[in-house]
């Protein structure tokens, strides 16, 4: 494999929803995660702690994730979303997101039942044969969830650097009791989020779909 530059695996990194049905060789989840682990964090604590389910355990989580959302179970997230009401530009660019998806997948807005069924892709995993669940002690705050998340990006650049697709899915959190029954976890383990992971099948229109970023002055303040 040639090798990528940093800017390449940033920009190359995007959310992949649709993946080959083949798993990814033991030697090269080793190599990621291992990557991963050298992420930062605060005292080095590292507070991640990253639970990979394959094979028939990834089948059991899928199909009960798809069975509770079918009975229209509601989510019950170890941390849960913030009350205050996000500003209008970050609206705007979460619905152009899905405009955007939706436009590759042929789906018109109005129609909520096909958007309802690439909803629920999410618990379908987008067919990755891997789903990483990544998880923090609930003696953790939030200045150690931020830790994760830069973990989480570290993993998922390693990922694009080894010829590996990812999307990250806050949706792995609306039932973490199933993670935990699935992995032997006690009740101190805390699910954030989680990760669909695999070989990206390019023939799925959905990930011809492609966002793009906010301009560096509405982002970024620059001041001397």
């Amino acid at each position: 494999m040639s090798q990528m530059s940093l800017e390449e695996a940033v920009r190359g990194r995007r959310s992949v929803r649709g993946f080959l049905d083949r798993p990814v060789p033991q030697q090269v989840l080793e190599r990621v995660f291992d990557i991963a682990r050298w992420s930062p964090s605060g005292t080095n604590m590292q507070p991640w702690q990253t639970f990979v389910a394959s094979g028939a355990l990834r089948d059991g989580l899928r199909e009960q994730m798809m069975e509770r959302v079918r009975a229209k179970v509601a989510p019950s997230q170890d941390h849960k979303e913030p009350k205050r009401e996000i500003g209008a530009e970050y609206k705007d660019r979460r619905r152009e997101c899905a405009a955007v998806l939706y436009r590759a997948m042929d789906i018109d807005w109005s129609d909520k039942p096909a958007r309802a069924a690439a909803s629920l892709r999410n618990f379908e995993l987008f067919d990755a044969p891997h789903v990483a669940f990544l998880c923090m002690d609930e003696g953790f705050g939030l200045g150690s969830a931020w830790d994760v998340g830069m973990y989480a990006q570290t993993l998922m650049l390693a990922m694009t650097a080894n010829g590996l697709a990812s999307c990250a899915q806050g949706t792995m959190g609306h039932h973490p009791d199933l993670v935990r029954e699935a992995f032997g976890l006690g009740p101190e383990v805390k699910v954030l989020f989680g990760l669909s992971f695999g070989y990206e099948d390019t023939a799925m229109q959905v990930n011809k779909a492609h966002t793009e970023r906010a301009p560096l002055h509405e982002t970024v303040t620059f001041k001397s």
